[in-house]
């Protein structure tokens, strides 16, 4: 017997209910989202490799060590997307959509990482890109955006945490203080660099300060706060003046940096430490130089990206999801054509239906209908048939009502109703 084929390292399957599940959340968050002004677009699975290259940088991690790269037949070099922004400001640009424009996305993206809780390497986010707009309010409401998501979605205890990366400039002076500082601690023997953090200092240093072994090395070391011009600052105090008065509560982590090159000002994470090492549920911030990098004309733009598997670990348990509303159950071979009749015309109704495709006793068709959680069994038999009527079955408690079968689609929304009060 040959070895089954299993799903590759770092990939997961999602079940019915899990599918379910998501289908929920995301119908909120869509809804949530349109309210908000978003309009949807979904970018190419795979890009021109030069697209992550140029916006994300040649030195970041998800450049030199997790892009899934690849030649086609015709020697192009691509790449499975990583992330969901640069692609989006090249549709952006190349379908010549007008700013100020909201877009927003849900797609699967890919990294060649360690695989852990809540990290894998086909993984799906949700994504908005404010892009034409520099203001503080739209950073504001991007950073408020992405916390009601995550309460409509029931999740409490998560932390707003924000800061400012200034401007090129004022970001390049700042690696240049740090380098001084991590230079004279080495010198002084107070810090010895892991392997990874020894190329990040030539290459980016301020991921030096993400690092779970030599970040917490650095608590003394100097900020970007305290590099930020006044413009900037006075920047960063607007965004945060409008996130108090809407009652958004945050913390100011002068050590977060975003692992991507294309990030100015504003730079947020949404945590929930409950979940464990891979924390951040969102990730975001202000890019004012990535359209031009991509050959556009100068424009703004804010935005975040939320792990949406992580969203779903963070609520725990998935709960069962039922079935169809109806199972039409049959009794004889006459009942059985009639059967299958009603259940095309419950099927018009609206209503979600179904039966056992092979002929059973009723016992084992109602062992079906338990088992795929059907709410409601519809048994006909031929008593049923010549009265006009159809018995229905509440799979939960057992109880049964007599009704025309006209009046299926009315117990159906009576039973939604009841569900929503």
């Amino acid at each position: 017997m040959s070895k089954r084929i299993q799903k590759p390292r770092g990939t997961r399957d999602i079940l019915p209910d899990e599918y379910a599940f998501r289908e929920r959340l995301l119908e909120k968050a869509f809804k949530i989202l349109k309210t908000y002004g978003y309009r949807f677009i979904v970018t190419p699975t795979f890009e021109y490799t030069q697209l992550f290259t140029r916006t994300i940088g040649e030195t970041t991690d998800i450049v030199e060590k997790e892009m899934f790269r690849f030649q086609d037949r015709g020697g192009r070099d691509l790449a499975l997307r990583p992330e969901g922004t640069a692609p989006v400001i090249r549709a952006f640009l190349e379908n010549r959509l007008i700013p100020p424009a909201k877009i927003a996305y849900f797609m699967n993206m890919f990294r060649a990482e360690r695989p852990q809780k809540g990290r894998y390497r086909e993984f799906w986010q949700i994504g908005v890109e404010a892009i034409g707009m520099k203001d503080p309010l739209i950073d504001a409401e991007v950073i408020e955006l992405g916390a009601r998501l995550l309460q409509e979605f029931g999740l409490e205890n998560f932390i707003v945490e924000i800061n400012s990366i200034g401007t090129k400039d004022e970001r390049e002076a700042y690696k240049r203080a740090l380098l001084d500082y991590i230079g004279e601690m080495e010198s002084q023997g107070e810090i010895t660099l892991c392997e990874d953090c020894q190329r990040r200092k030539e290459t980016n240093p301020l991921r030096i300060l993400d690092c779970k072994i030599d970040g917490p090395k650095l608590q003394n070391a100097p900020t970007i706060l305290e590099f930020l011009s006044e413009d900037s600052y006075r920047y960063f105090e607007e965004v945060q003046k409008y996130l108090k008065k809407w009652g958004v509560d945050f913390v100011v982590n002068p050590r977060l940096v975003r692992g991507l090159d294309y990030y100015t000002h504003t730079a947020f994470e949404i945590k929930l430490k409950e979940i464990g090492a891979q924390d951040a549920l969102i990730g975001g911030g202000r890019y004012d130089t990535l359209v031009e990098d991509l050959g556009g004309p100068a424009t703004p733009a804010v935005g975040f990206a939320m792990g949406f598997d992580r969203v779903i670990v963070a609520l725990g348990n998935i709960p069962r999801i039922k079935g169809p509303f109806y199972f039409v159950a049959t009794v004889g071979d006459f009942a059985r054509g009639y059967g299958i009749g009603l259940l095309r015309k419950i099927r018009n109704m609206g209503v979600p239906a179904d039966m056992s495709y092979e002929i059973k006793s009723l016992k084992a068709q109602m062992k079906i209908a338990d088992r795929i959680g059907a709410v409601k069994a519809v048994i006909v038999g031929e008593e049923e048939i010549n009265r006009g009527k159809v018995r229905v079955r509440d799979m939960e408690t057992g109880e049964e009502l007599l009704v025309e079968e006209d009046k299926l689609r009315d117990l159906y929304e009576e039973e939604l109703k009841r569900k929503k009060t």
